[in-house]
């Protein structure tokens, strides 16, 4: 194993983002995803629901929540990105990944500001009363399809660069009988 890729396996700090071979930063990402993944069922509920308000008010907070996880997650990310030896393949997939994230943390800041402060706190108008708006669900599902373009780039970053990932002779000890 070359020096660098042994050094894109360790982690700067393994107190702040995760032991060799057990990166925090995918385990955070589950909180975001689940949130945000949530709130869309909620926002697309409030459409047939006939006492939506409630459903609203949950994807609202369920957006907070994400943006709140991600915040975390990118914390975590910043780290193992740090470990990716600068100008490779890797490293420009890294920054991608982290691009994207955080227009979609941003998106959905805005989604929730939006929903805190647009008409009838993003509320669609002549509707039913507190079906979410036709704009802030489309914006929280632009950001949902772009989290799938950057979830793919992580799992890319993973898989098939093998970010922060154990090298293979510390993973076969998991095969020995």
């Amino acid at each position: 194993m070359t020096g660098e890729l042994h050094e894109a396996k360790r982690p700067v700090s393994a107190v702040l983002a995760g032991p060799y071979g057990h990166p925090f930063h995918p385990m955070l990402v589950a909180v975001p995803i689940g949130a945000w993944v949530a709130s869309m069922v909620f926002d697309l509920a409030s459409r047939f629901a006939p006492d939506p308000g409630f459903l609203a008010e949950g994807s609202k907070w369920l957006i907070a929540i994400g943006v709140l996880g991600a915040l975390a997650a990118a914390m975590a990310g910043f780290l193992d990105l740090f470990a990716i030896p600068a100008g490779t393949p890797a490293f420009r997939t890294g920054l991608l990944h982290m691009g994207l994230n955080l227009v979609i943390t941003a998106a959905y800041a805005a989604g929730f500001l939006w929903r805190q402060t647009g008409p009838a706190a993003g509320t669609a108008a002549g509707t039913a009363a507190g079906e979410v708006a036709l704009g802030p669900l489309l914006l929280s599902a632009g950001s949902l399809a772009l989290l799938v373009v950057s979830g793919y780039l992580g799992g890319k970053l993973a898989y098939r660069y093998g970010v922060r990932v154990a090298d293979e002779a510390t993973q076969a000890g998991g095969f020995r009988r």
